[in-house]
């Protein structure tokens, strides 16, 4: 699955004009590949070992234009850092409030509700709409044993 990912989109930015450098194609890798929507500093710690000496600068540079091509999102993290997440396969996330954990939602009715509420977003407002996300916000499985709380008890 990530081997065709990687494939279908270093073929989407050929498609767009972008030229595939091995930067690019390891960074895209290496959030293809995680699900811990990392930072640039966990991005630079987790393909150190295949490119050394690549600077900060680069990452910003490709995530840039990973986020420009739609193929990454950014998420604001609690602290008023960003999270990278690849978004090849779209979907949802759930932010826990308590210790900050994003967990990917898929749902194969994604596409369908998207189009629906852009739909109703621009008849509402008049804007120009460019992209969208959904969050969910709330307590991570771990966090509701640590704190005592369930989902059952929340809704009460």
């Amino acid at each position: 699955m990530a081997e065709e990912a990687l494939s279908m989109s270093l073929k989407s930015l050929r498609h767009q004009g972008v030229r595939i450098t091995p930067q690019r194609e390891v960074i895209l890798d290496y959030l293809i590949q995680v699900d811990t929507h990392p930072t640039v500093e966990m991005i630079k710690e987790g393909i150190e070992h295949k490119l050394p000496n690549l600077s900060v600068a680069t990452i910003y540079n490709t995530l840039k234009l990973l986020v420009d091509k739609n193929l990454v999102i950014e998420l604001p993290n609690n602290d008023g850092g960003i999270r990278y997440d690849f978004f090849g396969v779209p979907h949802f996330h759930a932010i826990c409030e308590n210790c900050g954990k994003i967990t990917d939602i898929f749902s194969t009715d994604y596409a369908e509700m998207m189009k629906v509420l852009r739909k109703e977003a621009v008849e509402k407002s008049g804007y120009l709409i460019s992209g969208t996300q959904l969050e969910f916000t709330g307590l991570c499985p771990e966090c509701q044993l640590k704190l005592g709380k369930s989902v059952s008890t929340k809704s009460k």
